[in-house]
């Protein structure tokens, strides 16, 4: 009975440190979400502030400097998007020295929403002191 019962229990121990790791590493669903959320707003000013709305258009539908980006996220893979924003390609220049990985995967994160969100508010101008004649 002993050998019958150390090979049931052999495996218990295993099973119970898969279980432990696979819980250890697991992100609840809402946190990933709102993590995405974030990374979009970010991307979202990320668009306006580097210049990307130069080319792209304030709404990503293009302009006759750049192509609409309205439905890349049909058309293109993350990787994708971040390579021609890394590399460039065409008329786009490389943004690889401009901008982190963190700020590519956050615009990535922007394109690829389905309901894209407004960027903040610009932060408000320095005030300028009355010219004096």
């Amino acid at each position: 009975m002993t050998a019958l019962n150390s090979k049931l229990l052999h495996p218990l121990p295993a099973l119970a440190l898969a279980c432990v790791s696979l819980l250890l590493s697991a992100q609840p669903p809402l946190a990933t979400a709102e993590s995405s959320k974030a990374a979009e707003a970010a991307g979202a000013t990320l668009f306006r502030d580097k210049g990307c709305a130069y080319c792209h258009g304030a709404n990503t539908q293009g302009t006759p400097k750049g192509p609409s980006l309205v439905n890349v996220r049909k058309t293109m893979k993350p990787k994708q998007i971040a390579g021609q924003i890394t590399n460039g390609g065409q008329k786009m220049p490389s943004f690889e020295d401009a901008l982190s990985s963190d700020q590519i995967a956050q615009l990535v994160a922007y394109l690829r929403a389905k309901h894209r969100p407004v960027p903040a508010p610009p932060p408000p101008a320095p005030a300028t002191p009355p010219a004096q004649n």
